[in-house]
């Protein structure tokens, strides 16, 4: 079988087979031929076969087999995203002809902050998920440097200044910060930014030097529990620290650490309609939270 893929992986071959798809992308969501097999209801050897067949069709071996199971290399994202793209194509046909209405649809892995994760998206996805039943969105938090080929992710929320070359995307609102202290008594001294915190904006803003903090962390949703704890004051995301009620809001939102938010997919999967789609959504439902993410001051 031929080890490397089609000069034009955004398009499959029409060799390719709708049933062969179908057992490939199983096996593409669940990470392995056992999982698939059950959620199709046929054999592990069907699918073995399915997979094969699929593989000599478009002339690419699509998968890397190893001991965690089957997983789609960084260097045949394309061709991956194109197989999904054509299985949606393909249900689309069937509902239209069934007098159905197209939906989103599929697994889609989103990276984003901690942050984001704990205390936005839940109910953004929930929003979208709503309206989408065939969709199934897996989060995936970190705050490290955005890879999306490494962290196997297909769309990226992140707050920073600009995007990284790779990524392609629309500005969905501004995340702005505060200070926030334990709701009773004196909040103390500061929380130091620690690790990949220390060189954002929000650091500087502490103004302290490390040693001079009281303690500190490398992520601000562990800083907010330390806050709470009344360890100290922290400069938290506005989305973190708003409606938490072991907290209480110091001041006024910071002024000049508004840092813009992204909704972004890798610059090889941008043109895809069903990433485009959910980007569209997302963009929409963060922007429907602009007051949440920036920290606008409650009504007097």
């Amino acid at each position: 079988m031929p080890s490397s893929f089609p000069h034009n992986s955004a398009a499959l071959p029409l060799r390719a087979d709708w049933g062969d798809l179908r057992h490939v992308l199983a096996v593409a969501d669940s990470g392995s031929v056992s999982a698939a097999a059950r959620a199709l209801g046929v054999n592990h050897a069907t699918v073995l076969r399915r997979i094969a067949a699929f593989e000599t069709a478009i002339g690419a071996r699509l998968f890397d087999r190893g001991p965690a199971g089957y997983a789609i290399a960084p260097d045949r994202l394309r061709l991956s995203e194109a197989a999904r793209e054509a299985a949606l194509a393909f249900e689309t046909v069937e509902r239209l002809a069934r007098g159905a209405e197209a939906q989103l649809t599929g697994t889609v892995r989103v990276t984003s902050t901690d942050s984001l994760c704990v205390a936005v998206l839940p109910a953004v996805m929930a929003a979208i998920m709503g309206s989408a039943r065939g969709l199934r969105i897996d989060l995936v938090s970190t705050n490290a440097h955005v890879d999306l080929a490494r962290l196997g992710a297909d769309i990226a929320v992140r707050p920073a200044p600009r995007l990284p070359d790779d990524l392609i995307g629309e500005q969905a609102g501004e995340l702005g910060f505060a200070v926030y202290g334990a709701a009773g008594g004196d909040p103390g001294g500061w929380l130091g930014l620690r690790g990949t915190l220390a060189r954002t904006n929000a650091a500087a803003a502490v103004g302290d030097p490390p040693d001079e903090c009281a303690a500190g962390a490398d992520s601000f949703v562990v800083l907010r529990e330390m806050a709470a704890a009344g360890l100290g004051r922290a400069v938290l995301p506005c989305p973190l620290g708003e409606g938490d009620t072991r907290l209480r809001r110091i001041g006024p939102a910071l002024p000049g650490l508004r840092v813009p938010i992204w909704v972004a997919a890798h610059r090889d999967l941008a043109d895809s309609p069903r990433l485009r789609l959910l980007r569209r959504r997302l963009v929409a439902e963060l922007g429907r939270r602009a007051p949440l993410l920036r920290g606008a001051d409650p009504p007097a």
